[in-house]
Parts: structure tokens; C-alpha cells; sequence
């Protein structure tokens, strides 16, 4: 009887674990090859994506894609372009605002988790793009530069309420046309952001919690408009929370005892702002909202893009059918802060499918296409140190002391537009004509002459 139970155990442990495995199998999705129209959007993605780099033939590009293998939901595996897979990561924050990494930490931990565009989106500030740019070129990793903008819904009636709406935008390589005018914008958000974060921690004080302004501010780092994140740290440190989650549980949240708001613009105007400076306007965490749908509807009226639908554990239906009500762009992002935990996700663990990647590039490049070729004519008409400024400021160029400048602005454009354009986005008339108003252009900023990197 005993032998008999054992052999009978036995068998329901092999059992057992069959049905473990057949779990386990389920649960990561078959493989299979991709459909025609994953080969094609697989090939224009790789396209942009590898603009900078040794320009692969047609050929092995698409044989590469047709190669490659998707899961059940359309995300690529590992075996495409010398094993290596597309991963966007279109959502990051670092010490420029409320992270705790430098831009260049961000870059390297984006290169070690397989990153390949990082989009660096700091809260109403853009410093930290020159850095991460920079740090980006060991990795071969293409920046995105970006930004999540602090805004407030104002409703219009009762169905309606007030809260607090992120908005995050992306720009072309070079950034943001009128690049002053978003500056100035952006500004004024951030100085409401010292005033809201000086207000939160005069709540906290009424409410018995002695935290110091010069605390919180150090936290922060010199010249970094606080957040509550900051808030929360110093409380943490402060020994009057456990951790960052109770600061905000007990707090700061949406509403809480001692949030605040500072002077945050209305959503439609920052949705207006983007469009108008050549960006893409997506809304951050919808499922953050108390009621999404009267929000969605009035920012795609004021021009909004997309919004936010994958996470790290996958789309969410509801935001993805809200999405689609409205035609929208569907994309998503870890938001990596770098607070470690397991609250957060990790920088590139948000798998987009490759057709959402190529519909998020397919509205995405003419727009930026079209601010490229409007910042290059604002220097062709008049080809000030400020209007070079504005095209060096985040592109793929570096400045040198000494050695021989480039001969006129042509040049200038010949070595840059391959890395900002695709062939056929350049074959047009209109760059042609900036190319000859500048064939007889010096280049040269402040006296220091300006040389293009080469690899």
C-alpha cells in the first residue's frame, strides 16, 4: 500500500509539472513567424532607427525582418537584426527633475537592459537631453528628446472635474522649433513648481511634520524646480514616513492633506504648445485620471496625438478601446524614476508591438520632418550664431576648438540630414533649396569653429 501511494504520488508530481510547463509555455505565447505587414513596419522602423549607423542594403534589412518572430500580441522576439531587438523606451525621467539618475546613468542602464531609442521626458524641462545625447553615442542608442509637461484639466461642467494631466512630447533630433518660446513656457511651470513644493511643505508642518525647505531643495539638486517626489524623499529621510509610497498614501496625493498645485497651464494650451513647436503630444498614465474620458475627448480636439496604453504588464484594454474611440496613437513607457522597489518598472520593460511602433513613427517623422526643415530655414535666412545654436543644440554634432571648419552651411547639412532623415524623407525640393542657400554660408559659432563628429 505504501510502495502503491508512492508510485501514485510519483505520478501526480510528473503530472504536476507537466502541467507547470504547459503553463509556463501558455503563459509566454507561441512564436511564429511575423505577417507580411510586421516585415514591412519591421523594415521602416530599423530604417529610422539605424540612421546613424553603417546603412545596412535593402536586402539584408529585409532579411533580417522576415527572420524575425513575434509572440501572440505582436511583440518582436530577440532574433532580428544581429539578435538584437527593437526596444523603444518612450517614457524616463532622471536628476534634471524628479529621477535619481544623471541622463548619462539613465543611458547606460537603457544600453545595459537593451534599449535602442530612449526617449528622455524630465517634468517641464529639457536639460537633460545634451547630456543623455551625449552619453548616447557609446551605446549607439538613439535619444528621443522629450519632455512631460505639468498641466491642469479645468472642467466645464458638472460630468467634469479638476485634476492634474501629464502631457509628454517628442521632438526630432534637433528639438523643438521656436525652441525660446517652449523654454519660456516651460519656465514659468517650473517656477510654480518651487512656490507648490514651498506650499506642501508648509501643510506638512501645520500637520505636525517639521520638514525643512533646505531639505527638500538639496534633495533636489541645485537649479531643479521640486516635485513631491523630492517631498517624499526628505520625509523619508526625515524618519516621518516608512518609504515613498506612505509619503504619498498618507500626503501627497491627488487631493491629499497636503498636496498643492502650483501654476500648471491648461492641458489644451501645453497640447497647443507641442503643435506648435513640432512635437508630439501623447497623455501620460491615463489610468491616473479620475474620469479619462472627458479629458481625452477635449485634448483631441486641441490636438493631442496619443496616449499612454501599454505598461510593463501589458496593453489595458480599457485605455486602448478609449484610445481607438477617439484615434489615437497607443504607445507606452516604464516612466523610470530609478527609485528601485518593486512598484516600479524597469527602463525598457514596456514591449511594444513593431505596429505600434511603426504607427507611432508614421505620424511622428513627417511632423518632425517638417520642423528640421523649418529650424534649417530660419538659419538659411539668417545664419546667426543663435540660429546655429538652435541646430547643434540637441543634433548629433559636436563642437570643436581649432582644426578647419566646414567650408559653408551645405556641408553642415550634408553630414547632419543623413542622421535626422531617411533618403527619400530628404529627396525633397525644399531641402534642396536651403542646401544652395547655404552652399555659400560660413559656418562658425562665436569664433569657435563647428566640425562634425564622424565615427
Amino acid at each position: 500500500m505504501g510502495d502503491g501511494c508512492a508510485v501514485e504520488g510519483m505520478a501526480n508530481s510528473n503530472n504536476n509539472k507537466k502541467n507547470k510547463k504547459k503553463k509556463k509555455k501558455s503563459r509566454g505565447g507561441s512564436k511564429k513567424k511575423m505577417t507580411h505587414e510586421q516585415v514591412l513596419a519591421f523594415k521602416l522602423v530599423s530604417e529610422w532607427v539605424f540612421l546613424d549607423h553603417a546603412s545596412p542594403s535593402p536586402s539584408s534589412s529585409s532579411a533580417a525582418a522576415a527572420s524575425c518572430v513575434v509572440d501572440d500580441f505582436g511583440v518582436q522576439k530577440p532574433v532580428g537584426r544581429g539578435g538584437e531587438k527593437l526596444l523603444f523606451e518612450l517614457h524616463s525621467h532622471s536628476k534634471f527633475s524628479d529621477g535619481f539618475f544623471s541622463p548619462s546613468k539613465v543611458v547606460e542602464r537603457a544600453h545595459i537592459n537593451g534599449v535602442k531609442v530612449l526617449a528622455l521626458t524630465d517634468h517641464d524641462t529639457m536639460s537633460g537631453i545634451p547630456e543623455a545625447v551625449e552619453s548616447a553615442r557609446k551605446y549607439g542608442i538613439k535619444i528621443i528628446p522629450g519632455v512631460e509637461i505639468s498641466t491642469i484639466f479645468s472642467p466645464r461642467g458638472d460630468s467634469e472635474v479638476e485634476e492634474p494631466v501629464h502631457i509628454l512630447a517628442y521632438y526630432s533630433s534637433i528639438g523643438p522649433t521656436r525652441f525660446e518660446e517652449l523654454d519660456k513656457f516651460l519656465s514659468n511651470i517650473r517656477d510654480g513648481r518651487f512656490l507648490r513644493a514651498k506650499n506642501i511643505v508648509l501643510k506638512l508642518n501645520k500637520l505636525k511634520l517639521p520638514l525643512k525647505w533646505e531639505h527638500v531643495c538639496m534633495i533636489a539638486g541645485k537649479g531643479v524646480a521640486p516635485g513631491r517626489l523630492h517631498v517624499a524623499r526628505a520625509m523619508v529621510e526625515a524618519g516621518y514616513v516608512e518609504n515613498l509610497r506612505q509619503a504619498f498614501a498618507r500626503y501627497l496625493f491627488d487631493g491629499g492633506p497636503a498636496y498643492s498645485t502650483g501654476s500648471e497651464p491648461l492641458a489644451e494650451e501645453a497640447i497647443k504648445m507641442i503643435c506648435h513647436t513640432g512635437g508630439v503630444a501623447v497623455l501620460a498614465h491615463p489610468w491616473a485620471l479620475k474620469n479619462p474620458v472627458p479629458i481625452v475627448r477635449r485634448l483631441k480636439e486641441a490636438g493631442l496625438h496619443g496616449m499612454e496604453v501599454y505598461k510593463s504588464d501589458g496593453k489595458l484594454a480599457a485605455y486602448s478601446d478609449l484610445a481607438d474611440a477617439y484615434g489615437l496613437l497607443k504607445i507606452g513607457g516604464s516612466d523610470y524614476h530609478g527609485r528601485g522597489g518593486h512598484n516600479e518598472s524597469e527602463l525598457g520593460s514596456v514591449n511594444l508591438p513593431v505596429l505600434v511602433l511603426h504607427d507611432f513613427l508614421k505620424v511622428a517623422r513627417p511632423i518632425w520632418c517638417n520642423a528640421i526643415r523649418e529650424i534649417l530655414e530660419c538659419y538659411a535666412k539668417e545664419p546667426s550664431d543663435s540660429n546655429l545654436a538652435t541646430i547643434t543644440r540637441f543634433g548629433r554634432t559636436r563642437i570643436f576648438k581649432g582644426g578647419s571648419p566646414l567650408s559653408c552651411g551645405q556641408d553642415l547639412i550634408d553630414h547632419c540630414l543623413p542622421l535626422w532623415l531617411t533618403s527619400q524623407e530628404m529627396e525633397n525640393a525644399e531641402f534642396e533649396a536651403i542646401k544652395l542657400k547655404l552652399s555659400n554660408v560660413s559656418v562658425s559659432k562665436g569664433g569657435i569653429q563647428v566640425l562634425i563628429e564622424t565615427k
